[in-house]
């Protein structure tokens, strides 16, 4: 069965962007490729605790066991040395990240504290999307007992769109809730 989101792209998204964009050929229409989720834990490099937590919370948000990040050269005003454990990432495609972005957009930013809408600012110039999440416990799946502390990650929308206008748009109709200005 295929996932609500990928229904609506097909159905919805992609006469409505052949429209306003005028391609002739439904191939051209941008797509989402992949989704990159991402923590960086700074307390990780004096604690492995903090680390496997944070592993254990990623896997159960994403779907995904995530891939251990380690700092690639030395920083001393830091107290960083090269090939310290730093964060865990996450590269969603396919079914799973659809149905990641579907619990994103209609379960987990709406729970939000003074939730007014995501930010258009953050496209990059090329059509892909990045936004920070300053809390992991807005996702359901978190059991706010278990949790030790507080911690963001980054989420990265990466897309086939060529300008940030069609990227906005795709995502727009995808349900993305982007604040009006």
């Amino acid at each position: 069965m295929k996932p609500r989101l990928v229904e609506h792209f097909d159905t919805k998204v992609v006469p409505e962007l052949m429209k306003e964009f005028g391609y002739a050929n439904p191939m051209r229409v941008p797509r989402l490729k992949k989704i990159v989720v991402s923590m960086c834990l700074k307390e990780a490099t004096s604690d492995q605790k903090v680390m496997d937590r944070a592993f254990e919370e990623l896997a159960v948000i994403t779907g995904q066991k995530p891939k251990l990040t380690r700092a690639r050269k030395s920083i001393a005003a830091f107290k960083l040395r090269e090939g310290m454990p730093l964060g865990a990432v996450v590269t969603l495609r396919g079914r799973r990240m659809y149905e990641f972005l579907d619990r994103l957009t209609n379960v987990a930013l709406p729970r939000v504290r003074d939730f007014r809408g995501l930010n258009p600012k953050g496209f990059d110039g090329t059509g892909n999307y990045s936004m920070g999440l300053k809390e992991q416990i807005i996702f359901p799946e978190i059991n706010y007992d278990r949790i030790d502390k507080a911690r963001g990650m980054n989420v990265i929308m990466v897309t086939s769109a060529g300008t940030d206008k069609e990227g906005y748009q795709l995502l727009e109709k995808m349900g993305f809730p982007f604040r009006k200005n």
